[in-house]
């Protein structure tokens, strides 16, 4: 997330709020704009007052916004309408004199880092026309609050969003699964539809006055390149990791085929959506006991299972996330992380359930926001969250406007790049599994492709997000055609079709948190393919002579220095400048995820020989 979302990141394990993502809310009058120093001003002085305004902006709204994650409500929704609106209003201020003075000549490197970020910072920039900003407010508030209170249904009676996400991962029923999934599509996204053209609109109004095409196109712009750099880089990543995806599309296809027979999935084309184990098909590792084959798949052990046996709670869990990043030499976390944040989903009122990180202050005052079940997924996504945690402290001594990572991607990879190492040997290190448990060699094939229908089958998905937006934003896609294009590029993209055809009028796009809470999603796209860059330079600092799937860098106190060199420049540099840092390259590259599922790639290839691949 940008803006005050340097404050709170989204995880793709279990997702989240993004408040501050988008102007959120509607405030009561119009603020006042960033100080302004008497006389002639320079654009040094220009970026220091401006700096200063944003970084008390920054703190007022993550006040307010963790208020509404954590007690959804009509009075919260108003105090982080202000606070929401304030930045927005602030920031689209400053980006605007930003623009202003970057061609002024002579400028040393921060200020000009700093006059570009000013004008990349803005995810929702809205138009600076009076009543403007408390429109696109308005619409921020009503489609996430449409989100927030959304509700589907298992056998006719109401089931929610966090409930209905545990439910499609463990129900075999294709009756059941259909329902819940066309009934969440049909309750939360479908009502968002109008408004969310209008926040297009909008937005593309804001993006204009900023200099820019349309919003997409000022959310390509964040990456030290051009927008069209930008588009090519991600083209070639996915090119670099589709036959890994198409080969696991293929085999899990064929196992779903014989698992529901072919009036239910077809033994060749697209895979029907509902049947994949997650709301939006976007992870597949739910489905791992249909698609394990005997044998090579049995990789003897179950997370959830051991952390049930070991009596762990959501405190528990947190700790021990804790404790891997203690492992590498970062300080503990602060008492008041344990104090501050929600682990557990109160019985008592409405909250976001979806998994954030937070930094409150910018400085300690870190929290995770969570609706913890003790199962595998959940402990996999408290080391993602904390991963953020780390990031945000380790550069929280830099400027206001430097508060943030290499890149988005960044954000998101280091978490996950932690989770890779929740290996066999890390459960032994803390505990959770005995030695004698440690699958063997010949488990191998299961251990690859129960991480592969996770990360393999994600890529597409978080490509085509945005990819979807870019267009809408840019009108190629027009109001009309929304759901006709989501349906065409979920096709095109995983491969993936709904349980039954959806009706013009749907909008299925709104079912998915990150477009009403209008969350760039490319991110995860290049965090999945940066955490295994990141992870390959751990294993080899720690000096790992296994295979590189079975690797744990838990402990190692220099991959922790390292780590920290490149966290600590938060975006004071750009990104190829702190992958350098660590990895030793410039060039993010799909090729480290490749080397470490070449094994499973083998395997898929002779599983699918005689099918007819492809959709």
């Amino acid at each position: 997330m940008r803006s005050a979302t340097m404050l709170k990141f989204v995880s793709t394990a279990a997702l989240t709020l993004a408040l501050a993502a988008s102007p959120a809310f509607a405030q009561d009058k119009p603020a006042a704009p960033a100080p302004q120093q008497a006389g002639p001003q320079t654009p040094q002085t220009f970026v220091k007052e401006a700096e200063a305004a944003y970084g008390k902006a920054l703190i007022e709204g993550a006040q307010a916004d963790w208020v509404y994650a954590t007690y959804i409500n009509q009075d919260t929704e108003a105090l982080t309408a202000r606070a929401g609106a304030k930045l927005t209003e602030l920031q689209v201020a400053n980006a605007i004199q930003a623009a202003k003075f970057a061609s002024a000549k002579g400028l040393d490197y921060d200020t000009t880092r700093k006059l570009d970020r000013m004008r990349t910072l803005i995810v929702l920039p809205a138009p600076t026309r009076p009543g403007a900003a408390e429109e696109l407010a308005t619409l921020g508030a009503r489609l996430q609050g449409i989100y927030g209170k959304g509700r589907g249904t298992l056998n006719g009676k109401p089931i929610n969003g966090s409930d209905i996400e545990a439910a499609m991962g463990t129900s075999r029923n294709p009756d059941e699964l259909k329902e819940m999934w066309t009934s969440w599509h049909d309750n939360v996204g479908k009502p968002m539809a109008g408004d969310y053209a209008k926040l297009v609109d909008l937005a593309n109004q804001g993006a204009k006055e900023l200099g820019y095409a349309d919003t997409g196109a000022l959310w390509r712009s964040n990456y030290d390149m051009t927008p069209e750099a930008f588009a090519a880089l991600t083209e070639k990543l996915w090119n670099e990791v589709k036959p890994l995806y198409e080969q696991l599309h293929c085999y899990t296809r064929t196992k779903l085929n014989e698992r529901y027979g072919d009036a239910v999935q077809a033994k060749t084309g697209p895979i029907r959506a509902d049947l994949l184990g997650n709301m939006w098909a976007q992870e597949w590792g739910n489905i791992y006991d249909v698609v394990a084959p005997a044998g090579a798949g049995d990789i003897g052990y179950d997370t959830t299972k051991l952390l049930e046996a070991k009596g762990y709670d959501a405190n528990k869990m947190v700790k021990a996330g804790e404790g891997f990043f203690s492992s590498l030499g970062f300080a503990p976390l602060p008492e008041t992380f344990w104090q501050r944040s929600q682990f557990t989903k109160p019985a008592d009122r409405e909250v976001i359930c979806h998994a954030s990180a937070w930094d409150i202050d910018n400085v300690d005052d870190l929290r995770i926001k969570m609706c913890i079940k003790v199962n595998g997924d959940d402990f996999t996504t408290i080391h993602h969250e904390l991963g953020h945690n780390y990031y945000q402290r380790a550069y929280n001594k830099q400027p206001a406007l430097y508060l943030d990572g290499a890149n988005d991607g960044f954000h998101e990879a280091i978490g996950d790049t932690v989770a890779l190492s929740i290996t066999p040997e890390y459960l032994v290190q803390i505990g959770l599994l005995d030695r004698s448990q440690v699958p063997s060699a010949d488990k191998d094939i299961g251990l690859l492709l129960r991480q592969g229908m996770d990360k393999v089958a994600f890529l597409p998905f978080g490509l085509l997000i945005d990819r979807w937006r870019w267009q809408a934003f840019s009108g190629q896609i027009k109001p009309a055609d929304y759901q006709k294009a989501w349906t065409d590029m979920r096709l095109q993209y995983q491969g993936i079709v709904p349980p039954s055809d959806r009706p013009a009028d749907a909008f299925d796009p709104g079912a998915k948190y990150h477009i009403p809470a209008s969350t760039p999603y490319t991110r995860y796209f290049l965090a999945r393919i940066l955490q295994f860059q990141f992870y390959e330079a751990a294993c080899k600092q720690a000096g790992w002579r296994g295979p590189l799937h079975r690797c744990s860098f838990y402990g190692n106190k220099q991959v922790g220095d390292r780590l920290n060199a490149m966290l600590t420049m938060g975006a004071s540099k750009p990104w190829p400048d702190a992958l350098q840092a660590f990895t030793g390259s410039r060039e993010i590259s799909g090729k480290p995820m490749i080397r470490y599922f070449a094994p499973l790639t083998k395997w898929l290839q002779e599983q699918n020989r005689g099918k007819t691949c492809g959709w």
